[in-house]
């Protein structure tokens, strides 16, 4: 079933790359609140990257999957007392979006591991509700990553306000654009910009995501011990 899912996904971005004249993104499955068995079946089908909201769960996941070769994502909110756990666990952290946390995980990466790769998390539509540092502190945000030779600055995640339409979106998503060309003519090591869920990822795609985050539409509905949508569909 969930083999099925993921390739109905694949061609979904296939389609929507095409039309829009845009590079196929890479897939991130959404896997918070799914147990490790489900994240067995997909990677059997061929996924190999998976998004966490939560260091803990995360944690058994990726201990009860060792030795399979998959990619670990940390797509929900960080707090700084988490970060010597993530800084190790994780092969990406998607939600940096301070300066105190840029510090926290290089400090906290292994000499044994390669650099952490790092997305900055911005709060494209600046909502009260939401984490992510504003537009304008990108600059200087990214400066200090790409300070740090265990961090590797891979670019930008953003997180829209969810309008009902996913067409109001759009405008999101294209000034985020805007700031990823920005930040990759000064960082050479920027190639990934993530947006765009279940809902909305042809528009996402349309308007030059490189990743999406699929959780929906891969596993299902999420049950209501979800603790929050995070930075994957809910």
């Amino acid at each position: 079933m969930r083999a099925r899912a993921l390739k109905d996904i694949e061609l979904q971005l296939r389609n929507a790359a095409a039309a829009s004249g845009r590079p196929e993104p890479r897939l991130l499955a959404v896997s918070k609140t799914q147990d490790a068995t489900a994240v067995a079946e997909l990677a059997d089908a061929g996924q190999r990257a998976f998004g966490e909201n939560y260091v803990q769960e995360a944690a058994g996941k990726a201990a009860a999957l060792a030795g399979r070769g998959l990619e670990w994502h940390l797509i929900g909110h960080l707090q700084s007392n988490k970060a010597p756990v993530a800084a190790r666990l994780f092969d990406w952290v998607q939600t940096v979006d301070r300066p105190k946390l840029v510090e926290a995980l290089a400090r906290y990466r292994g000499d044994d591991r390669p650099p952490l790769n790092v997305l900055i998390q911005v709060n494209i539509d600046d909502e009260a509700s939401k984490h992510g540092c504003q537009p304008g502190d990108v600059p200087a945000l990214a400066k200090a990553i790409a300070a740090q030779p265990r961090l590797c600055l891979r670019g930008l995640m953003v997180i829209p306000t969810p309008h009902p339409d996913p067409e109001q979106r759009r405008d999101a998503f294209r000034r985020t654009h805007a700031l990823f060309d920005a930040l990759r003519a000064g960082h050479p090591t920027v190639d990934t910009l993530s947006m765009g869920m279940s809902d909305d990822h042809p528009i996402a795609i349309a308007e030059g995501a490189t990743m999406v985050r699929i959780g929906t539409a891969l596993f299902g509905r999420r049950e209501s011990r979800d603790r929050g949508p995070g930075a994957g569909d809910p």
